[in-house]
């Protein structure tokens, strides 16, 4: 995959989950691809289910002890 594909998926996933840089960094960190951040968003049906930018910062925080700070 080329690198201007690559950021075309980050800049997708940025705006659809309402992402900011840090969000992006921390999703980088652990591994997350853009299209699995999208596959993430939740449905009106799916009231139980956090926002994609609650969910990256609570895996994060499971994983490394702290939440970046947002840039």
């Amino acid at each position: 995959m080329g690198k201007s594909k690559k950021n075309t998926g980050w800049a997708e996933a940025k705006k659809r989950c309402r992402l900011n840089q840090a969000d992006v960094r921390m999703a980088k960190d652990l591994g997350l691809k853009p299209k699995s951040l999208i596959k993430n968003i939740p449905s009106p049906q799916q009231s139980w289910k956090a926002p994609v930018k609650v969910w990256i910062r609570e895996l994060y925080e499971d994983k490394f002890g702290k939440v970046l700070d947002s840039e």
